[in-house]
């Protein structure tokens, strides 16, 4: 029982070291930016300026938002570069007590789940911004100014992002829970018509209220899905492969293989 807590305990204290470590290095990126920590924000907030009619701005509402705001950014930002570092933590954290084909399949899970999550962001600030911000403001009424207040433009690209970067986690997804064995490839395959209509669902709940958007979030999620059950059924075909190799002994065989083994025994 003593061994027991021990190991607990010093389970416990590994991962508060780590957590340490990375909080230490986010802060000492996020301190090695703040003072660009302007610039940061109006790079993000580009997509939304440049849809914006001659004239229209961005305003900050809050009497701490000109501050605060920014230094959010920043602080996202500064996480994001050290993610590398922050997965690494995790890793070194959960590795040892993995088996070695374990540790095969989950380094590549998750250097694909991170490259697959920017990937969702970068979409998101490059292709959904310019479209989605562009076809609202052309609606803007005559006589109407548009400014967007900084706060919640900021969480409106926050759960964007967060949005397209799980929607393209969905072929990790789909590869783990078929190799998990809790699915398989041809339920994937029948079930298809409720992912489509779920995607739909999914597009309608986490884009603003326009079918530009909803479109543009439910088809790569359809998209993805497929792109899954490809990379799901070309991993499990070689096991597949392996089993089909095997055939049952003849009754002939079985009653010589029980013979060897009783002259074997004697001897």
């Amino acid at each position: 029982m003593s061994d027991a807590q021990e190991t607990f305990i010093s389970h416990l204290v590994e991962l508060r070291d780590r957590l340490i470590r990375t909080l230490a290095v986010i802060l000492v990126v996020f301190l090695g930016l703040v003072n660009w920590a302007r610039d940061i924000y109006t790079l993000l907030a580009a997509p939304m300026l440049a849809s914006l009619p001659q004239g229209g701005q961005m305003i900050a509402t809050d009497v701490v938002g000109a501050f605060f705001v920014p230094m959010k950014v920043t602080l996202m930002v500064s996480f994001l570069i050290a993610l590398p570092y922050v997965l690494y933590q995790a890793w070194a954290f959960v590795a040892p007590g993995l088996y070695v084909h374990e540790k095969k399949l989950v380094l590549p899970l998750i250097v694909a789940s991170v490259f697959l999550f920017f990937t969702g962001m970068s979409f998101a600030y490059f292709v959904v911004f310019p479209t989605v911000f562009g076809f609202i403001n052309k609606f803007a009424p005559e006589g109407v100014a548009v400014m967007t207040d900084i706060d919640k433009y900021l969480s409106f690209v926050m759960s964007t992002f967060l949005a397209f970067g799980i929607t393209f986690e969905v072929p990790v997804i789909v590869i783990v829970l078929v190799k998990a064995g809790l699915v398989s490839v041809e339920k994937l395959r029948e079930i298809r018509p409720y992912v489509i209509v779920g995607a739909f669902v999914v597009g309608a709940v986490f884009t603003p209220p326009d079918v530009l958007s909803q479109f543009m979030l439910a088809v790569p999620l359809w998209l993805l899905y497929e792109l899954g059950i490809v990379i799901a059924a070309f991993m499990v075909k070689p096991a597949a492969a392996g089993a089909s190799d095997y055939k049952p002994l003849s009754a002939a065989e079985m009653e010589k293989e029980l013979d060897k083994i009783e002259a074997d025994s004697e001897h």
